[in-house]
């Protein structure tokens, strides 16, 4: 079972869905480590001034945002702790919308959503009603200081949630200057009827275990090679360990109809913004 990473609650009208976050995703990037091949040990990156090239003290950076070119506005630490979301652990529904509205380009990253203490019904009855309406649930939700958009969906028995990227992160297609061959193109029918056949001739079905890494697997292959000849050296790694506050968050069914018979909904915000991270 995966390891949850966040548990709080879904949030819409006066209805609490305790949830645990899981991670939808396993990274298998290689991290090609650092290391004194000397000693064997880590090596870290140090904090260098670029101008003078010598190493400074940790007391003596501070942060800055590039306000104009070359020129920068000093922000304490005090100042970006203030300016940080508050830490609800609610993901905050605010409106519904048909699931074809939201362009791929502001899909972020995918989390796996499971009912928590005696959540089972609620958590069913919002995924079956998201399925019968052809809508997603937009809403906020703050992870690790961070304040995201996000959609929440149904995946087969379960929901899903997937950070959004803010608008002002994705680039407008303007940007790509398509001419006219591209936007009014001159096709031939017998040129469309070649291209779909070959489409058809292609075609297959979604089989994700027949495709795989090269370069990782040649890696890996190469690791395990020089290992079994006993080149392999032991470093030490620090302990990371992480545990996440639990809050109590109570089940209240009932309070669906009470969401339904206390007047209008909130009107949806015409923006949301973001909070300085």
């Amino acid at each position: 079972m995966a390891r949850a990473i966040w548990k709080g609650a879904i949030s819409f009208g006066l209805v609490h869905i305790p949830v645990s976050l899981s991670s939808a995703v396993v990274s298998q990037r290689l991290d090609f480590d650092w290391l004194d091949k000397r000693s064997m040990e880590p090596v870290g990156y140090r904090r260098i001034n670029k101008v003078s090239g010598k190493e400074i003290d940790k007391d003596n950076i501070v942060k800055g945002i590039e306000f104009e070119k070359g020129r920068y506005v000093v922000i304490s630490e005090d100042e970006i702790r203030k300016a940080r979301p508050e830490a609800t652990q609610t993901i905050d529904i605010f409106s519904f919308v048909a699931a074809d509205e939201i362009p791929l380009q502001h899909f972020d990253t995918p989390y796996y959503l499971s009912p928590d203490r005696r959540g089972g019904k609620v958590y069913a009855l919002l995924r079956e009603t998201l399925t019968a309406s052809g809508k997603v649930a937009l809403a906020r939700v703050v992870l690790h200081t961070q304040q995201h958009l996000a959609l929440l969906r149904p995946l087969e028995d379960a929901l899903v949630m997937i950070t959004l990227r803010w608008p002002d992160e994705v680039r407008s297609l303007e940007g790509l200057e398509l001419d006219a061959s591209v936007t009014q193109p001159k096709l031939d029918k017998k040129e469309l009827q070649m291209a779909k056949r070959l489409v058809d001739d292609m075609s297959s079905h979604w089989e994700p275990e027949q495709y795989l890494d090269d370069f990782k697997d040649t890696i890996m292959a190469l690791v395990e090679e020089k290992a079994s000849k006993g080149k392999i050296a032991t470093v030490a790694a620090p302990d990371t360990a992480a545990e996440r506050k639990e809050t109590n968050i109570v089940d209240l069914t009932e309070l669906l109809k009470r969401s339904l018979g206390g007047g209008k909904a909130k009107p949806a915000p015409k923006r949301t913004r973001r909070k300085a991270s």
